[in-house]
């Protein structure tokens, strides 16, 4: 039996690697996303225009502007002298937001009272115009922290990211690479191979071959385990060696818990190619699970930011756990105990679909 199934694995490996096409399709995506996504795919705010108007001449509004200026975020500052300007600017998207100084602001700093400024934001371009509000406030709650030590008082705010100490977006982006990478991978591979042999032609003899159908389906999970592990090998040392992501947990935990994750999307891939009798079907029914599970996932937006019912729905979603691991394993160290509380649902996730292409499959063979 364990020759059977290494030839099937043999023969999976040949259909994928055998011509120079089908091996770029698996190597070319990574290394194009590894270059393209640290950098494109990315929340911050960068090389955005920022416009002031200052009704104030004191020492203290123009401080802030010149630390402003000083700002990466904002390399080019817009100087606005009546609200007429102010309203036009925003209205014709030529700046993200606008910061008004009223006349008194520096006037009330130096008599050690209260002082505000009003920050008017593009709503069209809530998200990015809210960061980049942040960014002035922490510009504006550490020139409050100076002053505050040049007058003597106690009163100061120390901010200290745990870790990710300079915010570097770098970190968070690939990690995250790792699940995304190795769904794409895995998912195509396992649900492209029944489906080819389908049309092939060559799904009749797997069918009436000595191997059983649970030996069918080891041979087709396998080589997509095999896949995956050299995508987020490729992703790991890039990671490591380019871009400088520190690496604070340990090796055999992090491939066990993909060897997991990679179980669990061969279920669901051998779910969607006992369904489809086709590539273009199985491709199409790959897809229509990527992009849910995806936006579901934690990547794009917070879990906490999605609505209750939905919410409920991401703990189907193996993409959502393994990218809770993979952070926890590179940033924070996370050893098994923390690690279980994500790999436990993966796992069920691997037994209820695996359980489910073993039933079609042997329904469609009429054997065990």
């Amino acid at each position: 039996m364990f020759r059977r199934i290494l030839a099937l694995i043999r023969k999976e490996l040949q259909a994928q690697l055998r011509d120079k096409d089908s091996r770029r399709l698996l190597i070319v995506p990574v290394i194009l996303q590894l270059a393209l996504f640290p950098f494109a795919a990315t929340l911050e705010v960068k090389n955005a225009t920022l416009a002031i108007f200052n009704q104030d001449s004191g020492q203290n509004s123009i401080e802030l502007m010149q630390r402003f200026a000083n700002a990466k975020a904002f390399p080019t500052l817009k100087l606005l002298h009546n609200i007429n300007e102010v309203r036009d600017t925003i209205n014709n998207q030529r700046a993200l937001l606008v910061v008004s100084f009223p006349s008194d602001f520096s006037r009330k700093i130096d008599a050690k009272k209260t002082a505000s400024l009003q920050m008017i934001i593009d709503g069209r371009r809530s998200n990015a115009a809210q960061i980049a509000a942040s960014y002035i406030q922490e510009i504006v709650l550490n020139y409050e922290n100076e002053l505050q030590t040049y007058r003597g008082t106690n009163s100061i705010t120390i901010i200290r990211n745990w870790f990710n100490p300079n915010l570097e977006y770098q970190w968070f982006i690939l990690p995250s690479l790792v699940a995304l990478i190795t769904t794409i991978g895995c998912l195509i591979v396992t649900a492209m191979s029944v489906a080819r042999e389908r049309e092939q032609g060559t799904f009749e003899q797997l069918l009436v071959s000595p191997l059983t159908t649970g030996g069918i389906m080891l041979g087709k999970i396998i080589p997509a385990l095999m896949i995956a592990t050299v995508q987020a090998t490729i992703i790991l040392i890039a990671a490591i060696w380019v871009y400088s992501v520190p690496f604070q947990g340990s090796l055999f935990l992090l491939y066990t818990c993909l060897l997991c994750y990679g179980i669990s999307l061969s279920g669901i891939g051998l779910l969607i190619s006992s369904i489809c009798n086709t590539q273009q079907q199985a491709f199409l029914g790959v897809f229509g699970f990527l992009m849910p599970a995806i936006s579901l996932s934690g990547y794009i937006a917070p879990i906490e930011n999605i609505p209750e019912p939905l919410r409920t729905i991401t703990w189907f979603n193996p993409i959502r756990h393994f990218i809770v691991i993979t952070k926890g394993i590179y940033l924070k160290g996370f050893d098994f105990a923390l690690v279980w509380q994500d790999l436990w649902p993966l796992l069920i996730i691997a037994l209820i679909t695996l359980s489910l292409a073993y039933f079609i499959f042997t329904k469609q063979s009429g054997r065990a």
